[in-house]
């Protein structure tokens, strides 16, 4: 039996080479031996938490928590009042 273990949680996609390529570095030292949990959704469409959970945690938008992209405020523009 194995001593006691560490869970991290990431994410990934895994490829059409049935391959999992997570979407950063694991925080562990290695070379050691791990073991795996995937979970995936039934559905291949992902509901609009999933899409805002995915591009919170996306370092691609990591720019959007500097104070220089914040440029605009509630006082600039004018209000848009949809005549339906």
């Amino acid at each position: 039996m194995e001593g006691t273990m560490k869970a991290i949680e990431m994410t990934g996609i895994v490829d059409e080479h049935h391959q999992l390529q997570l979407d950063d570095l694991l925080p562990v030292p290695g070379p050691v031996r791990v073991r795996i949990l995937v979970l995936y959704p039934l559905s291949d469409e992902w509901d609009e938490t999933e899409w805002l959970r995915a591009a919170v945690h996306n370092p691609a938008f990591a720019f959007l928590s500097d104070s220089e992209e914040d440029i605009y405020s509630l006082a600039d523009g004018e209000p848009f009042h949809d005549e339906v």
